[in-house]
Formats: structure tokens, sequence, C-alpha cells
């Protein structure tokens, strides 16, 4: 993807978080949000995946913890 693909795509996205902050609110609980932002992704043909395990190397070693995130 090149500069104005990614301009767009994060344009996009940016607009679907503003929809659920406008609908929802602060203050709730991130898995709501998540839920809520993963229907705007797809009522918008944005590619996605949710609760990707990173996992954490620590001086080369792979340590028993990751990190969860979500991705498009």
């Amino acid at each position: 993807m090149n500069t104005e693909g990614y301009n767009q795509l994060s344009n996009e996205i940016i607009s679907c978080c503003i929809e659920v902050h406008k609908q929802l609110g602060p203050g709730l609980l991130e898995s709501v949000y998540e839920i809520c932002l993963a229907k705007e992704f797809d009522e918008n043909d944005i590619e996605y995946k949710r609760q990707v395990h990173l996992p954490i190397v620590y001086k080369k070693e792979k340590i028993d913890a990751h990190f969860r995130l979500d991705s498009w």
C-alpha cells in the first residue's frame, strides 16, 4: 500500500472510532468499544483481526507473557 492508501485507511479508521465514541460516549470498558468498533469496521469493509497475540522477547528469550492487540 502506498502513502495515499495508508492516509485513506487512517481516515476511515478514525471516522469509525469517532462514530463509536459519538454513539457510546466515554467511560465504558474497552471490550465494549472493541465490539462496536469491529461492527463499524465490518460496515465500512475494513479488514481487521481482533486480539492478535504478540509475544514478548526478553534478552532473546521468549517469555511466558504476551500482548493482545487488534490489527487490520
